[in-house]
């Protein structure tokens, strides 16, 4: 018997509605009919901004089940996330950021059925991040479509970033899960059988978001736990400003490559398998996946 469609939690914040638009379609397409968004905006979003996404909401279906304004502090994301999965109720809640696209290697249901039959209350993910041909971070169009606009994926986050690249992406209702949905506590997703979570963060845009980041967690106008997420950003800003404003594609390190939502690479189960299995915190924290 197969369980029923996950239902998709997220906190969404102000980004462009043909972005919107295309993350809906796309979890749509991947079977999930329930979705239970929020949307939080910082202070400086225009009001016009705003009332696009909830009108762009609207018209694909699905009404917003709260909005705040407001900091964004480290534990805001968490907090609201949390709601919506105690408003969700019982069953698989699958989770995503809305620049998050992710890709199984089976159905979704596939996907679930096989982490019950095997015990596992949760499944994992890790970040794909997808980027420009030139390293360029720009912006895209509907017309263009995500894929061709950055058509490289690679590893960037936790290669150059050093934050943590896995993801929980499907978890029970009842499992605990991290701030960031990196981890579990007390759980261990199957390493055989890692989502790939394409990562289209790194558009046009993004840098302002990350200065403005580093400024208000370092005065304190937004609280952080620690200063994880405040060095993150600071690295790629200073990588792209060593290389020309770009990220360097180039860089070994990051194995990027075309990639495409439509095809898992084929090399992915090994290469997922190696990455999360190995991946500690350069804090030096032991942030693994039983945690």
């Amino acid at each position: 018997m197969l369980s029923s469609p996950p239902t998709l939690i997220a906190v969404v914040g102000p980004v462009e509605t043909p972005l919107l638009a295309a993350w809906i379609g796309h979890y749509r397409w991947l079977g999930v009919e329930r979705f239970l968004i929020a949307f939080h905006f910082p202070e400086h979003v225009p009001d016009q901004q705003r009332h696009e996404l909830h009108d762009a909401s609207r018209k694909l279906g699905i009404i917003p089940t709260g909005t705040s304004i407001g900091p964004w502090h480290e534990h805001t994301n968490t907090q609201l996330r949390d709601a919506l999965r105690h408003r969700a109720g019982p069953g698989w809640h699958l989770l995503a950021d809305a620049d998050e696209f992710q890709q199984y290697p089976s159905s979704l249901s596939e996907v679930i059925a096989q982490a019950e039959k095997s015990g596992h209350r949760v499944v994992g993910g890790l970040m794909l991040d997808r980027i420009t041909a030139s390293g360029r971070l720009t912006g895209w169009g509907p017309e263009v479509g995500l894929d061709h606009a950055y058509p490289l994926g690679g590893h960037l986050t936790h290669r150059l970033l050093h934050g943590d690249p896995r993801k929980i992406v499907l978890a029970r209702h009842t499992v605990t899960v991290a701030g960031g949905n990196h981890r579990a506590p007390e759980q261990r997703p199957d390493a055989d059988r890692i989502c790939a979570v394409h990562h289209f963060k790194w558009r046009s845009g993004v840098l302002d978001d990350l200065r403005r980041r580093v400024q208000h967690f370092s005065s304190g106008t937004w609280q952080e736990q620690t200063p994880a997420v405040r060095d993150e950003a600071g690295r790629l800003l200073s990588h792209v400003d060593q290389h020309g404003g770009v990220i360097n594609t180039s860089d070994p390190r990051f194995a990027f490559r075309r990639v495409s939502l439509d095809r898992m690479p084929s090399s992915w189960p090994s290469e997922a398998r190696s990455i999360v299995t190995a991946w500690r915190s350069h804090a030096r924290t032991g942030q693994v996946w039983t945690q």
